[in-house]
């Protein structure tokens, strides 16, 4: 079996949610395989990631250099391209920095790229099968992938279960040396925050969110009366923004805000990737979607095929008398 890398974001010296979904994720293609985390970036930040990341991977590749102190994908582009073997197989995140990343490295590679994957059923010979969805998630497509010149696979967050067991006591090497030159056109200028409305979902531990299925700006009214019993924040998905239903602040996405609450009630919400890619954490995940197909029942704890319009009324009430 060829070597597996999955390729680690990170955030003030954290690493990203998705760190442990790979690792898992990379068992689903080999369960023996020795999986190595590869971890780019600058000073004390990345040296703590890199430490965190050995006791769940057998081996970590440290890319230290002042150019990667924010993540820039036309940079980590050309040193992974320095550093990684051409048949290996690379697992990224699907998340806007893995789509800059993933398809140009694939093109540099010379290997097969696979986006928005769900699911990995496994390796027969140099063929692995796959799956991810099309039509906005309506439909789950089963794929084969040539992996004998090596695959850059971009995995959905939230899918794979993270590995939690720590257990790999892996070491740290540093392959700073040979990322080779880093000199690139596109460089990065500053960070603009985004706005905080009246309620700062990034922060909240319950949250309610709406999407389609509210049908009606009118019908926000049920939901915010469910949200205050349950003593939840009201957040949604991006057409309710779109529609000017709510503001941009209570948007969840990738377009939108991240947030890492313990309780997710999706209301009305399809699942597609880039909302699912604003939700961190691995909070207990509530769905309730009239479409019993809708995506978002693929990652839910708790799926439930009703008509929110009649569900949360009835949900808010018995909240209330409890």
């Amino acid at each position: 079996m060829t070597q597996i890398f999955a390729y680690i974001t990170h955030n003030g010296g954290a690493a990203d949610d998705t760190a442990l979904e790979l690792a898992a994720a990379a068992k689903k293609i080999d369960a023996g395989a020795a999986v190595t985390a590869v971890i780019a970036g600058s000073g004390s930040d990345l040296d703590a990631v890199c430490n965190e990341m050995a006791a769940s991977y057998s081996e970590v590749w440290k890319i230290d250099n002042e150019a990667m102190a924010y993540p820039n994908a036309e940079i980590i582009r050309k040193a992974l391209v320095s550093i990684l073997p051409a048949d290996g197989i690379v697992l990224l995140p699907h998340d806007t920095f893995g789509m800059d990343l993933g398809p140009g490295l694939s093109i540099k590679l010379d290997a097969a790229f696979v986006a928005d994957v769900v699911d990995l059923e496994g390796v027969e010979g140099s063929t692995l099968k796959l799956v991810r969805q099309e039509f906005a998630g309506q439909v789950s497509t089963h794929v084969t992938c040539d992996i004998s010149a090596g695959a850059v696979l971009n995995i959905r967050p939230g899918v794979s279960q993270p590995d939690e067991s720590k257990s790999a006591g892996g070491q740290v090497v540093d392959k700073s040396g040979d990322a080779g030159d880093l000199s690139v056109v596109r460089k990065f200028l500053e960070i603009v925050e985004a706005e905080v409305g009246d309620v700062d979902i990034t922060k909240s531990e319950v949250l309610v969110s709406v999407g389609r299925g509210i049908e009606d700006e009118d019908n926000i009214e049920i939901a915010q009366e469910l949200a205050e019993a349950m003593g939840a924040d009201l957040s949604c998905s991006r057409p309710i923004v779109d529609a000017k239903w709510l503001e941009k602040s209570r948007q969840v996405g990738t377009s939108g805000q991240t947030v890492k609450p313990k309780v997710y009630m999706a209301m009305g919400i399809s699942g597609s990737f880039q909302h699912l890619g604003g939700i961190k954490g691995s909070p207990f995940m509530v769905a309730v979607n009239k479409n019993a197909k809708a995506p978002i029942y693929q990652v839910a704890d708790v799926g439930i095929v009703a008509d929110i319009l009649e569900f949360i009324p009835e949900l808010t009430e018995k909240i209330k008398d409890l």
